[in-house]
């Protein structure tokens, strides 16, 4: 595994480079950094490249972009891409990253070959939604971040995984206790304000991967129904033991899903 760096903005976007073969774009979402695919990525990076960024604010990658918008973050790969000289990818996101990962896709269609939305949706928030993320700002900004994480984290498994996999959930959350507060508020006034993106899920020529799961609550599993006939093309899969950490909960069978989505089979 190769670590580097490329500028956007003025910021510096870090991120890993291993394996060989048809380059895909792993995007990681919201109070997460690019680790979160470590398990997907050793079963991928023998068939194929795998470029796995932190995304501003995230991880490795100090600083934020101008305005909170979901559009700004996935400008953030393309210096990525160009750094790297792809021309042509599969980009798969989770939950916020696939939010990215769409709004990458309109931007530089060309660019993109495949798109994965991984517990990840096109649809703009609801109002209820949207309530709920201003009450996580307001807690955020009093209470901190570890707050946040420690009260979010345990809810994106599965009451399945929590039960039987502990310390897995305990680790998840200690992993990311010390994100940046200015980043987390950031991310969720992007997540709170973009727009929904289902025509691009309409007009996308290639093929989309969905991986849903069936206690999901982010992104519940009747919602995503409801958009995966979307593409001319897609690969749906429920992860039947996970909320909204498959890659985590599921590693086997999500890695399985994905490397048959990337066989074009």
């Amino acid at each position: 595994m190769t670590e580097k760096t490329v500028q956007y903005q003025g910021l510096s976007v870090y991120y890993t480079v291993s394996g060989a073969g048809e380059p895909v774009v792993l995007v990681h979402g919201l109070g997460e950094d690019g680790q979160i695919w470590k398990g997907l990525s050793t079963a991928l990076e023998k068939d194929h490249q795998l470029i796995v960024p932190d995304i501003p604010g995230s991880g490795r990658s100090a600083g934020l972009p101008t305005e909170p918008t979901i559009d700004a973050l996935a400008e953030s790969l393309k210096p990525v891409l160009d750094q790297e000289g792809i021309t042509r990818c599969t980009m798969i996101g989770h939950s916020m990253g696939g939010c990215i990962a769409l709004a990458f896709a309109e931007r530089y269609p060309a660019l993109v070959g495949r798109l994965g939305l991984f517990h990840a949706t096109s649809f703009a928030d609801s109002d209820e939604r949207k309530e709920t993320r201003k009450k996580n700002i307001d807690l955020i900004h009093r209470e901190g971040a570890a707050k946040f994480i420690e009260q979010s984290t345990p809810n994106l498994f599965s009451p399945e995984s929590r039960g039987h996999h502990p310390a897995l959930v305990a680790e998840t959350v200690q992993r990311y206790t010390s994100f940046s507060p200015a980043s987390l508020v950031y991310y969720t006034m992007a997540m709170m304000n973009r727009p929904e993106r289902t025509a691009v899920l309409t007009r996308f020529a290639g093929p989309v991967l969905f991986i849903m799961g069936e206690y999901d609550k982010a992104v519940p599993l009747e919602q995503s129904l409801r958009e995966c006939h979307l593409p001319g093309i897609s690969y749906i899969y429920v992860c039947t033991h996970s909320a909204h950490l498959g890659m985590l909960e599921e590693p086997e069978f999500c890695a399985g899903a994905v490397a048959y989505f990337l066989s074009g089979k």
